[in-house]
């Protein structure tokens, strides 16, 4: 693994104590693996070492065990952990947004052969094919492709809980499940859709682009216990990846993204299947092809920050597909209020506010988290 920006920031007894950040090789980490790359960590002040996992699952227990200090993670984790869904509550953050979209819904090249072309068309057959269950993947039951699998699945008129099976696997799983066919098909980031298209067995049947225009992808989720006793560092780590997300944007660099990521070890140098969301034509594997202007948004449209609406959205999703209960939306909507923030929770803010005369209203919180 190449190795991370050094900057001797933090010591204990002498010894230097990195940031651990902890991060799935899809494409939209490009961020951070550019950070370390143009040495935008050191730049701004802070020593970070970067942890490559296995799956979300991995990132969630690292980060609410200590074993992780932040991660590049789904944005759905920061709802999630805040309630104990899953796992014991975490008092969780998510100051930074990575991206805006980056995924699609890949299907099997046997489905497109048997005359699927949209939900619509895979309805009609899952009506004819009496003798099996169509089982499709996605990362996690908190993720935008949950929410954008289920989306697309129900447009064509299919009843999830019935016509099919909804898996959860890593991403890294994806393909090799599809080729040995154990799932018909997935949604996942890329490069997982393009490879298939470049192995032949999968075809792209629509992009998180068209589904919910706009929706937020990966955030820096770390916790308040870690941003309380490390203000300084979390708000360098937070520069770098501003100016890192500004740089990816720029279709002017994609062609140093692709060989950054590339040459990083973890995308087992696949340049040309890079290409295809960073700079384009995402090839569908239908024998079309579409432009990917604004297939990562990196820094475009205020990706980076958390803005209210993207809150929403959130937390609409969580109601819409079973994970909450509309009696819960208001302790919901109070722990996003709380988590989903650009307003870091510095020490002195926090001194502050306790000394603050009993008598003196309290000014409305101007976060534009307000959801």
């Amino acid at each position: 693994m190449p190795q991370s920006s050094t900057v001797p920031k933090n010591t204990l007894a002498g010894v230097v104590q990195p940031v651990r950040i902890g991060f799935i090789p899809l494409v939209d980490c490009a961020p951070l693996l550019v950070a370390r790359h143009m040495d935008l960590f050191s730049k701004h002040g802070v020593h970070v070492e970067l942890s490559c996992e296995v799956g979300w699952a991995t990132i969630r227990e690292k980060l609410l065990y200590g074993q992780l200090d932040a991660a590049h993670a789904i944005a759905g984790l920061v709802l999630a952990m805040r309630l104990g869904l899953s796992t014991p509550p975490c008092r969780v953050v998510a100051p930074f947004v990575f991206n805006l979209h980056g995924n699609a819904i890949t299907l099997s090249r046997d489905l497109w052969n048997r005359g699927v072309r949209d939900a619509a068309s895979l309805k009609k057959l899952i009506r004819s094919a009496f003798s099996r269950r169509f089982t499709f993947g996605m990362v996690s039951r908190y993720s935008s492709h949950f929410f954008l699998l289920r989306q697309w699945l129900q447009s064509g008129g299919i009843d999830i809980e019935k016509d099919v099976r909804i898996v959860a696997l890593p991403p890294t799983q994806m393909a090799s499940s599809l080729a040995e066919g154990l799932i018909d098909g997935y949604c996942v980031g890329e490069p997982w859709n393009s490879y298939a298209v470049e192995r032949g067995i999968g075809w792209i049947a629509a992009t998180s682009e068209q589904l919910a225009p706009g929706h937020p992808e990966k955030v820096l989720l770390t916790t308040e216990r870690f941003v309380t006793a490390h203000a300084g560092e979390s708000q360098a780590i937070i520069n770098a990846l501003k100016e890192a997300c500004e740089y990816c944007d720029a279709s002017e660099n994609r062609p140093e993204v692709v060989r950054v990521l590339a040459d990083s070890g973890y995308f087992a140098g696949c340049e040309k299947i890079l290409k295809r969301s960073l700079i384009g034509p995402l090839e569908l594997g239908t024998e079309k092809s579409v432009a990917v202007t604004d297939f990562h948004i990196f820094h475009r449209r205020e990706a980076n920050a958390p803005l209210s609406e993207r809150g929403r959205w959130l937390l609409d999703q969580f109601i819409a597909h079973g994970l909450l209960s509309s009696t819960q939306y208001t302790e919901a909507a109070a722990a996003l209020h709380d988590a989903w923030t650009a307003e870091l929770p510095f020490p002195k803010a926090k001194a502050a506010a306790r000394k603050a005369p009993k008598t003196t209203k309290s000014t409305p919180r101007t976060s534009k988290a307000n959801v």
